[in-house]
């Protein structure tokens, strides 16, 4: 274990680099999935430097709020262990240890499923719906720099709810 830095090699830099953007996209992948499972009215979504986000109006229920947060961290899980830990070719070489395994998958889940696991938390214990929920989810991508793109539903929902456009609205906050 002291010589574990001597173990780790890169084996080709272009297969690493395709590797980490094939699992980021496959984990956001889902998310976007299971944003679109759900069959409630779609106000807009959003991009921007933490992924896709769907802006909707109702309240999730509990089992699909545990599900949104689980099933990405459980895919982020797999695709780092199997691309990295199993027989076939890795472009980065690890030793199997099971606790460089174990270190490795569960820095990767956190890494891809932090926000996610935070904002199921959040929305078990302070649940939000309509337009507390539209608010709240524009004031936070407003903060992180994301470009929102409205619906037409999300835009005649602006207009009647709140009287104002997106343009609008989106320089109010």
């Amino acid at each position: 274990m002291p010589d574990i830095h001597s173990n780790v090699h890169i084996t080709s830099i272009l297969g690493l680099v395709g590797f980490v953007a094939l699992w980021l996209a496959l984990v956001e992948s889902a998310k976007v999935l299971i944003a679109l499972l759900r069959n409630d009215p779609l106000i807009g979504w959003a991009i921007g430097p933490l992924g896709i986000t769907t802006l909707v109006l109702c309240e999730p229920a509990t089992p699909f709020i545990l599900f949104s947060a689980i099933f990405p961290a459980i895919l982020s899980g797999c695709i780092l262990y199997f691309g990295l830990f199993s027989v076939l070719p890795s472009p980065l070489t690890l030793p199997h240890e099971l606790l460089i395994e174990i270190l490795v998958v569960a820095g990767g889940v956190l890494f891809t499923s932090a926000a996610n696991i935070v904002n199921a938390l959040r929305d078990l214990r302070y649940p939000l719906w309509g337009e507390a929920r539209i608010l709240r989810s524009i004031q936070f991508l407003r903060a992180t720099f994301a470009s929102i793109h409205f619906t037409s539903f999300g835009i005649s929902y602006l207009r009647k709810q709140f009287g104002s456009n997106p343009t609008d609205l989106l320089q109010a906050f």
